[in-house]
């Protein structure tokens, strides 16, 4: 353990320096005639060491042996001390060995050295003829009652301010790895969200560019105006796809994200001879197919405003991002004539379903990134995603968020 209170480093030095310079004054002032020189000799080098011992002591990690050791070391230094101490200054000294007791080696040692000193304090006056009666000796007790007191409370004090320093230290140290985790998890989570959102944007427009240029070069010769416009709406794939991507990339955007409108640009793109969609939001239904296809208003039909009040853009993208998986899964892979997709509300809870009538699978057996990027990004936002299949029997996804979401 290193140095865990520097004020209290010094403090016992202070007294030695303290003791030392009275001593060495009484001496000068000829107030202690009965001072031998070799007393004298002893009383300075003993507190020399003593010093020596705090510093050393204070800058050396402890084990219970080494305080052990120390504190029997200052015992031996300050008996040595008050032997030869003609003016008993040093007495005052002892006051010190229950506070390192108490530092170092706990309660029970501080408070027992100090009721030991006690004791052997009134055991050497009650030896001396009248102490019990003499008030000099009365009052040295009783100061040195008062020291033991002050000692063993100021150790009390500096131990417990070492307990709360050393616990706050750990509580930063775990603060500062638990900071680090969530960062990391948070660039997990981002990055897994990104894979996500290029998986279930990008992968969409390409399946739809990839169909609408075959479509394309199927009617070239046959029929260019259809060639025509399938290679526009190839291209607006293709812008579609790259301003999903510079959103997916750069952080979400602040304006206000429409569910429905979402949903019909989606379906709009769409359009292919063979592959219907049929768009149900909260009662207001429109199919996209070669002659029905364009915005509700532009047919003079209500706008795709229905449905369930979506307050989180978080909730909205994801169901979109559901949405574009399944028509994609079902174009590409189920080879679907007909699609329903339908928005409602449940609960507090906002739903979309998307049914197909393509070949089916069976979801218990089949993994993919399209499944379970749907599962993580709704259970992310504290829905959840059903998937219905047999072969054979079309598909069902039913996916919900709560309508209130983040």
């Amino acid at each position: 353990m290193a140095v865990d209170a520097p004020p209290l480093r010094w403090m016992a030095s202070l007294l030695y320096v303290a003791v030392m310079l009275t001593g060495l004054y009484y001496t000068g002032a000829g107030l202690a005639p009965d001072w031998s020189r070799g007393e004298l000799v002893v009383f300075l080098a003993g507190l020399i060491a003593l010093l020596v011992v705090e510093q050393v002591d204070w800058r050396r990690p402890h084990s219970r042996r080494w305080s052990v050791a120390m504190l029997l070391i200052r015992i031996v230094l300050l008996e040595a001390v008050n032997a030869a101490d003609g003016a008993g200054f040093s007495r005052a000294l002892y006051v010190l060995v229950p506070f390192f007791a108490y530092f170092w080696l706990g309660r029970g040692a501080g408070i027992g050295l100090a009721t030991f000193y006690l004791v052997m304090a009134l055991t050497r006056a009650s030896t001396v003829t009248g102490g019990p009666a003499d008030p000099e000796v009365v009052s040295e007790l009783f100061m040195l009652f008062i020291g033991l007191v002050l000692a063993v409370a100021t150790a009390a004090v500096a131990v417990e301010q070492r307990r709360s320093r050393m616990q706050a230290e750990r509580l930063v140290a775990e603060l500062t790895a638990t900071q680090q985790r969530v960062a990391e998890l948070s660039a997990a989570s981002e990055r897994n969200r990104l894979a996500r959102d290029i998986h279930d944007s990008v992968g969409h427009h390409l399946t739809a560019i990839s169909v609408q240029l075959a479509k394309a070069e199927a009617f070239r010769e046959r029929d260019p105006a259809i060639a025509d416009r399938a290679v526009a709406d190839a291209h607006r794939a293709a812008t579609r796809a790259l301003r999903e991507v510079r959103e997916s990339v750069g952080t979400l955007r602040a304006e206000p994200f429409s569910l429905a409108t979402a949903l019909f640009a989606l379906v709009e793109g769409l359009d292919d001879p063979d592959f219907r969609v049929v768009l149900d939001l909260g009662g207001s239904e429109t199919e996209d197919g070669p002659e029905s296809l364009g915005r509700p208003e532009d047919r003079g039909g209500p706008a795709l405003t229905g449905g369930p009040a979506l307050t989180g853009r978080a909730g909205a993208e994801a169901l979109y991002r559901v949405a574009q998986e399944a028509l994609t899964n079902a174009r590409r892979h189920a080879n679907a004539g007909l699609v329903r997709v339908a928005v409602r509300s449940a609960g507090d809870d906002a739903v979309l379903e998307v049914e197909d009538d393509g070949r089916g699978f069976e979801p218990e057996t089949t993994s993919g990134g399209g499944l379970r990027g749907m599962r993580e990004r709704l259970a992310a936002l504290g829905g959840s995603v059903r998937v219905e299949s047999r072969p054979g029997q079309g598909t069902r996804i039913t996916a919900s968020v709560p309508a209130a979401g983040r």
